[in-house]
């Protein structure tokens, strides 16, 4: 097993024995007021165990399941608004890339780039991705096993960029279900990359709805309890004020009044495992 490393992001230390940092916000952007109150919402929810976040929106949701459902904002308008947000609460942003053209803007904004799962593979997205110096954030693909994830770190790391984290958001288990195989978590951290667990896409049924993907959030909590007594280094979990009517996978999201309270079992979880 390669020691394992640690990826700074802005003041947030992610890795080896650090307690689990968090990555949460809406799954979407839906404009600046929206993007405002989430920080808020969050910033406070995290406040009573000192919890340092990574705010999380996409500008695009390029892999949706019909050409009738909501992308999002766009590009510009969105990297304006993460820009917005990580100099009114000083916590660092991340996003999704989609193609090598992104990269580089996107990389002079957020803190952190995230490879989608379905574009894990794709070497020319990694490099460009790895070019920026930014963290890259890597979904495993749902049909790739956790060893094959070191080949896709090592296509970003021949930039010169370590900057790593490697994400677990499950498996595919037959048709619009996924399973999460917690065997997966260690494998993967034997790369010294800091681990991800994805609770929410992790509980998805992607195309479960006919035009949209279904989810079971209740189930989310559970997972991302036994991702911390399995050990991870970041727990990614998006929320929303209001998950039913959101433009994207709200089935999946954790209502943000409800996030107090799992951020504070999660760290305990964590601290048990880590010792800390």
């Amino acid at each position: 097993m390669t020691d394992p490393k640690i990826v700074h992001v802005g003041d947030i230390a992610i890795g080896a024995n650090n307690p689990v940092a968090f990555i949460t916000g809406p799954c979407q952007l839906e404009g600046l007021d929206h993007a405002r109150m989430m920080a808020d919402k969050i910033a406070a929810a995290c406040a009573p165990t000192g919890t340092q976040f990574i705010f999380k929106a996409s500008y695009d949701k390029a892999n949706r399941s019909s050409i009738t459902t909501q992308r999002g904002l766009g590009m510009d308008e969105g990297l304006t608004i993460l820009s917005k947000i990580r100099d009114e609460f000083g916590c660092p942003i991340l996003t999704d890339v989609h193609d090598t053209a992104q990269c580089a803007p996107a990389g002079e904004v957020v803190d952190v780039i995230q490879i989608p799962a379905f574009l894990c593979r794709q070497t020319d997205l990694l490099l460009a991705a790895g070019e920026t110096g930014r963290a890259i954030n890597i979904k495993k693909g749902q049909f790739l096993a956790p060893w094959d994830m070191g080949n896709v770190a090592e296509k970003v790391a021949s930039t010169g960029n370590e900057n790593i984290m490697l994400c677990d958001r499950g498996t595919s288990f037959g048709y619009n279900t996924l399973v999460s195989d917690f065997r997966g978590l260690p494998t993967m951290a034997a790369t010294g990359y800091p681990v991800v667990f994805d609770a929410t896409h992790s509980v998805q049924q992607p195309g479960g709805q006919g035009t949209t993907s279904g989810g079971q959030r209740q189930f989310a909590p559970v997972l991302a309890r036994a991702a911390c007594a399995v050990g991870v280094s970041a727990l990614f979990i998006e929320t929303h004020q209001d998950p039913d009517n959101a433009p994207s996978d709200g089935p999946n999201m954790i209502p943000v009044d409800q996030m107090g309270d799992l951020i504070g079992q999660l760290r305990a979880f964590d601290a048990l495992h880590k010792g800390l």
